[in-house]
C-alpha cells in the first residue's frame, strides 16, 4: 500500500495534580516533537474533563494540535457539544481536532445516569452528534476523527470522518472486556473501511493507537501481562501485535514504517507513559 501522507504523532495525556505540572507536561510533549495532544473522555478518579484540559494545554503550547481522544458521544446532546466545541476552537485559534466514539464502558454510562443502549442506537446518536458539529461552524469545521471497530461505526466513519481510528480492540460482550486484535483481524477491518471509502480513501487519514511501547528488555512476558487486562489473541510474537511496539528505537521506527505500508496508518498515538520512550522513534521517522 503506497502512502503519500506525512506521519503525525499524538500523545494521550492524563491531567496532573496541579495546573503547573499539567502545563509543564504539555510543553514537554511539544518540545519532543509530538504533533497532537489528546485527552480521553472517561469517568473515574483522575479522569479530566477534556475541554478545560485542552484549553489549558493550548495556553501552555504554541503549535501542537489539540484533540479529544475520544469523546463518548452518548455523554452529550448534539447542541451542547457543538456549543462547547465551537468555543474551544475559538479559544485555541483553530488548533482543535474532534475525536469521537460511541462509548463502550457500561459502568461509565451507569455512573453518568445515562442508559446503555444498543450498539446501533449509540452509533445513531453519534451520527446525530457529528451532523450537529459540522453544522455549528460557520467556516471550515475542525477535522473529525471517528474511532471504532464494528461495521456500523466504520460505515459512519467512511461517510463522515476526516480521520478513521482503529483502536485494535473490540468488546467481547456489549459493555464488557476488550480483546486486542491480531494482524489478520486488523487487515480485515482496514479492507472493510477502505472498500466503503472508495475514492475518499486517498484523503482520509488513518490512526493507530499504540497501547504499549517497550524496550528489548521488556519483551519477556509482555503478552502475559496484557492477557490479564485484555483477552489477547495469541500470535507468533509480541512484535506482530498492531497495538504493541517493541524493540530498540530503530527497530520500532522500522515497525512503524511497516505498519504504514501494510495498513495505511500515518497518524500514530501513544499513551503518556510512553511519551519519553517514543520520542527517539519519532525523531527517526521525521
Amino acid at each position: 500500500m503506497t502512502v503519500a501522507r506525512d506521519f503525525r504523532f499524538g500523545v494521550t495525556m492524563v491531567v496532573s495534580e496541579s495546573r503547573s505540572r499539567w502545563r509543564e507536561k504539555c510543553r514537554r510533549a511539544e518540545e519532543l516533537g509530538f504533533d497532537v495532544i489528546g485527552v480521553a473522555d472517561h469517568l473515574g478518579a483522575r479522569r479530566p474533563a477534556p475541554f478545560p484540559a485542552l484549553l489549558a494545554a493550548a495556553e501552555a503550547t504554541e503549535r501542537v494540535r489539540l484533540t479529544t481522544f475520544v469523546l463518548n458521544a452518548a455523554f452529550y446532546t448534539p447542541a451542547l457539544l457543538a456549543r462547547d466545541a465551537v468555543t474551544l476552537d475559538l479559544c485555541t485559534d483553530g488548533r482543535v481536532e474532534l475525536g469521537l466514539g460511541a462509548g463502550y464502558v457500561r459502568a461509565e454510562f451507569e455512573a453518568a445516569g445515562i442508559p446503555f443502549r444498543s450498539g446501533g442506537q449509540r452509533v445513531a446518536h453519534l451520527a446525530e452528534v457529528v451532523t450537529g458539529l459540522r453544522s455549528a461552524f460557520t467556516g471550515t469545521p475542525p477535522r473529525i476523527l471517528l474511532a471504532g471497530w464494528g461495521d456500523r461505526l466504520l460505515r459512519l466513519a467512511a461517510e463522515q470522518a476526516d480521520i478513521v481510528a482503529l483502536p485494535g480492540a473490540s468488546a467481547v460482550r456489549d459493555g464488557g472486556r476488550l480483546r486486542l486484535a491480531g494482524p489478520g483481524e486488523l487487515d480485515a477491518r482496514i479492507a472493510y473501511v477502505r472498500g466503503l471509502l472508495g475514492a475518499r480513501a486517498a484523503t482520509v487519514e488513518f490512526n493507530s493507537m499504540i497501547q504499549r511501547v517497550a524496550g528489548p528488555g521488556e519483551r519477556s512476558g509482555l503478552l502475559d501481562r496484557y492477557a490479564r487486562i485484555f483477552e489477547t489473541e495469541l500470535v507468533a510474537a509480541p512484535e506482530e501485535m498492531p497495538t504493541l511496539l517493541l524493540g530498540t528505537p530503530r527497530e520500532m521506527a522500522a515497525r512503524v514504517r511497516e505498519r504504514a505500508d501494510r495498513y495505511g496508518f500515518t497518524y500514530f498515538s501513544v499513551l503518556e507513559d510512553a511519551m519519553e520512550a517514543f520520542a527517539p522513534v519519532l525523531e527517526l521517522l521525521r
